[in-house]
């Protein structure tokens, strides 16, 4: 049985973690099939218009990393880097060139909720719990979590919760900026669809350079005004001004 479940439909990819007894806990091989979607497995949908992520169960979205991976890492001299392959892993979901939208439904933690600070959006149900307990393991997040949520939500709010290692509900998360609504499954999933299909009614290119240009590190103002000349110039914005000025859907 594969660790996520892949279905497509109306443009979409849903991506489902499927380990429900152990609450989704982020194991080698969903890393893999992360990695490899992310990579390959994307390119076989050509209308491919977005990417929604969530778990399966009631309970959680995804509760952390597989600790029981951490054992025998702990008694090797030369452990393999479980934190750079994870933190590369994510940035292929945080530089991908579609909408990636984390539907969170139930626990959120540690390196689960790492994976949902790498989408670009984040929509929670009402049962939804936020947090980075890695301190109650004595280590800190490796996923990119320090990075994430301190941009997200503000270091003073990130430093707290992570050396607290307190957890946060989904109102607190959505007053923090974590998460952009609360709402129940059903809405939740309608509103990822939703902000997934217009997203596809833009032009592809000003959408990717738009993700691109928020969520890539070492973009600044000089990659903005390079990304809006080379665009001005395109096919997509001919098209794009043109059906603006005719008073028409512009087809990209």
């Amino acid at each position: 049985m594969p660790n996520i479940l892949i279905e497509y439909k109306n443009q979409i990819a849903y991506l489902t973690l499927n380990r429900p007894k152990a609450l989704n806990a982020l194991n080698k091989e969903i890393f893999d099939e992360l990695k490899e979607f992310f990579t390959e497995g994307y390119k076989k949908y050509d209308d491919l218009a977005g990417v929604i992520i969530t778990g399966s169960g009631e309970k959680a979205f995804a509760a952390g990393a597989d600790i029981k991976e951490f054992l025998p890492l702990m008694e090797m001299k030369n452990p393999p880097n479980l934190s750079k392959r994870g933190q590369d892993i994510f940035f292929l979901i945080e530089q991908f060139h579609k909408p990636v939208i984390a539907l969170v439904n139930g626990f959120s933690l540690g390196g689960g909720l790492e994976l949902a600070m790498s989408c670009h959006i984040r929509i929670a149900t009402p049962n939804a719990k936020f947090g980075l307990p890695e301190t109650n393991l004595g280590l800190i997040p490796g996923y990119g979590g320090t990075i994430r949520l301190a941009s997200l939500i503000g270091k003073a709010r990130a430093a707290e919760l992570m050396i607290t290692a307190d957890m946060i509900d989904a109102s607190t998360a959505e007053q923090y900026g974590l998460i952009s609504y609360v709402l129940e499954l059903e809405e939740a999933l309608g509103k990822a669809e939703k902000i997934i299909i217009k997203s596809s009614t833009k032009g592809p290119s000003a959408v990717a350079k738009c993700l691109e240009q928020i969520f890539n590190s070492q973009s600044d103002y000089t990659s903005e005004h390079e990304y809006f000349s080379v665009l001005l110039q395109s096919d997509e914005c001919r098209e794009g001004v043109s059906a603006f000025l005719e008073k028409r859907k512009p087809n990209f």
